[in-house]
Order: structure tokens, then sequence, then C-alpha cells
């Protein structure tokens, strides 16, 4: 079979923001795409908070329409109950509406010429030498096979599509749980630590539209318990009112892949790993690896070499946009996950009588995605890097060198 015998350039395995923003990337630029999406309907069910940056809202257009509220700080909440509250003059992250989000997504990329193909699932994915087919099935049984060029894994923390395509599961893997509330009078982001919400990881309370609220958590193990109980108890404290509450449950890669393509074959978004480590988002650096993609692709497929070889180019040009935060963000993660609630009270404490925090935020290259340049500055602070240990941030493990 001849290159020019296929019905697409590309087949984009999964209808998320990242994986539409790949397909507006090449069909822009006058390659044939199909996005094949599982869901009838890609803002449903789903399991995010939805917090991006007021870059990532600048860069990527996002309208006002889709936002529910802009965020100025938030508030630690130590595991002893001690607060701290920071905050900037301007919004410095805004708060989407994710269901809508996600629509507009599908939309820009219809727009652009993706055939986008809902309610259709990917059950496997064959490489040969002049193409990658995959099987489907349709909401109503029916299966079929489409074929391209080249395929985009864009699936979420699905580790499926990619280990069939010979390139193994990220390495660490959290567990989300949360649900929508009501509530009265926050204005707000709180972030809960401790054992009691989480061990390891940390709960939120975000506010989104009038009187209501997302509750939410991170953890290694049974999700939807551990939401459960922090849900009850800030019920309990008068901060939520949980009447009917539904729990959705989602998992999130803390880890890059060790290879993120093959021959005809590249992976992106939150099933590759680049996710932020310290709060688990996604999106922002989702859709800064999307870009990267689309390019690579965009030359590979011009020159139709979509060789392994051509293709080690996606991963060069994600590790140069985002791989250094992705390594600060590893070192944080493991550094939390060590620290006992005695040591998080004591944090707190620490940031709050020096304003650290506060004093960080004020620096130019600490931003709300900058989390490598403030673990920098705050380890700057002589009794936090003798609390927490500064060491483990300065070496690098195998692990983590890729």
């Amino acid at each position: 079979m001849i290159e020019g015998t296929h019905a697409y350039d590309v087949l984009i395995i999964g209808g998320g923001p990242v994986g539409c923003q790949v397909a507006v990337g090449l069909a822009g630029r006058g390659h044939r795409v199909a996005v094949l999406e599982r869901k009838l309907d890609p803002g449903t069910d789903v399991c995010c908070t939805g917090i991006v940056s007021e870059e990532c809202v600048r860069e990527y257009s996002i309208d006002e329409s889709l936002i529910w509220r802009h965020v100025r700080g938030a508030r630690l909440i130590a595991p002893s109950g001690g607060e701290l509250a920071f905050q900037r003059d301007r919004p410095q992250a805004a708060v989407l509406d994710r269901g809508a989000f996600n629509a507009a997504w599908v939309g820009r990329a219809r727009r652009a010429g993706a055939n986008v193909l809902l309610g259709t699932r990917v059950t496997g994915i064959v490489v040969d030498a002049d193409s990658a087919s995959v099987r489907t099935i349709g909401v109503g049984g029916e299966e079929g096979r489409m074929e391209a060029r080249v395929a985009v894994i864009a699936v979420g923390a699905s580790a499926g599509p990619a280990a069939a395509a010979g390139l193994g599961r990220c390495a660490d893997v959290a567990l989300g749980a949360q649900a929508e509330v009501a509530a009265d009078g926050i204005d707000f982001v709180s972030i809960y630590n401790g054992d009691r919400v989480s061990p390891g990881f940390f709960g939120w309370l975000v506010p989104t539209r009038p009187g209501r609220a997302l509750v939410g958590l991170l953890c290694r193990r049974h999700p939807r318990e551990r939401l459960n109980a922090f849900v009850a108890a800030l019920a309990g404290a008068g901060k939520v009112d949980a009447a009917g509450a539904e729990v959705r449950l989602g998992s999130v890669t803390l880890a890059p892949l060790a290879r993120t393509y093959a021959d005809r074959i590249i992976v992106v978004g939150t099933a590759a790993g680049q996710v932020k480590p310290v709060t688990g988002g996604g999106i922002y650096f989702g859709l800064l690896c999307a870009d990267v993609a689309a390019r690579t692709l965009d030359r590979a497929l011009t020159a139709n070499d979509l060789s392994a070889r051509r293709l080690a180019a996606y991963q060069r040009g994600w590790k140069r946009r985002i791989g250094r935060e992705l390594l600060a963000g590893r070192w944080a993660r493991r550094l939390y996950e060590r620290l006992t609630d005695g040591q998080l009270d004591k944090i707190v404490d620490i940031m709050a009588r020096d304003r650290t925090l506060d004093a960080a935020l004020q620096e130019p290259d600490v931003s709300f995605d900058g989390h490598g340049a403030l673990v920098r500055y705050l380890i700057g602070n002589t009794a936090l890097a003798k609390l927490v240990g500064v060491g483990l941030l300065r070496g690098r493990t195998k692990r983590d060198s890729w």
C-alpha cells in the first residue's frame, strides 16, 4: 500500500482538549485528520478541577464563557487546622467549566477541518511498514477498522493504547476523586494537607459557580472512601452541603513515559505523563505538548518519514518546553510524600511567620506553572531547608534522569 491511498494522514485516539489541540494544529496545516473519542458527549463525566494559569488562558484564547471564575490566591490548610493565605494583586489562575471547555475544543478541531467521531471506542492498534490502523467499536456495537499514516495517542491516564504500541506504562499513577457540592461564601481556593485528608497528597475545595464548589483529592488508595470522609468533615464544619453530591473517580499520571514515540506513533498529554507532578494538573502542559506534536508530525508527514528516528524530535521538543518543570515537580512530590503531619504544620507556621510564600510570589520567575522556581526559592529559606532536608532536592535519581 502506498502513502497516498490512506483515508487519513493522522488518527488521533482521544477527543479531549489535548487530542483536539493536535487535530487543530494538523488539520489547520492541511492534513487529513480523524479524532476518535469514546464518549458521545466529551463534556460529561469529567473528573478534573480545571484550574489553569492566566498564561494558559491568554496563550490559547480561552473564551470567558468557559471560565467559572478567576483566582488571585489560595489558602493552605495545615493538618492541625492552621491556615496560610496568599494572593497577588492580579488573577493568577482561572477555574474552567471543564464540560464546556471540552466541547469547545471539539468545536475547534472540527472548524479546523478534522473529522471528530464521537461514540467511537478504540479496541486495538496495529503499526506496520506503511500504516497505523485501529480497531473500533461504535455506540451500537458495530465493529470497524480505520487506517492512517500515523496515530496519536491522547487518551488521558489510560495505559492501554501506549502499552499496546510497545511504549509501556507511566511509572507513577495517582487516583483522584471529586464531587460538586453546594457552598456559599467561599471565595478562595483551599488546599487541605495531612494524613486525615490523604497521606502524601492533598484535598481541595474550589469555588466555581455562585453557591457551588468542587471538593476533591488525590491519593494512592481508596479514593471514594477518602473523599466521602473529607466531604463529611467539610460538611460537619459548615463549609459545604453535600446532599446529593455525585462522586466521580479518575486517575492521573505523575511521571512521563520513558519514550513517547515509536514508528508511526506518538503519545501526548496525560497518556504521556506530561502532567505537573505536584498538583496533577495536565491541561496547560498537555496543550503545549500537543503543539509540539503537531509541528513534529507536520514536518514528518511532509517529509514522508514517520519512523521512530524522525519522531524522536517530538520528545526532544517537549522536554525542552516542560522537562525542567517536570523534574523539579518530581523532586518536590517525593519530598512532600515523605513529610509528616508535624512537619507540614511547621512548614505552614514558618511560611506564615516569615512571610516566605508572599515574598516568593513576588519573584518574576515564580508563576502558577513555574513550580521549579517556587521550590528553589522556598528551599532558600534556611529554616524550611533544615526542616525538610534540602539534600533530597539536590540529587537526581536514575529514575528521574530520563
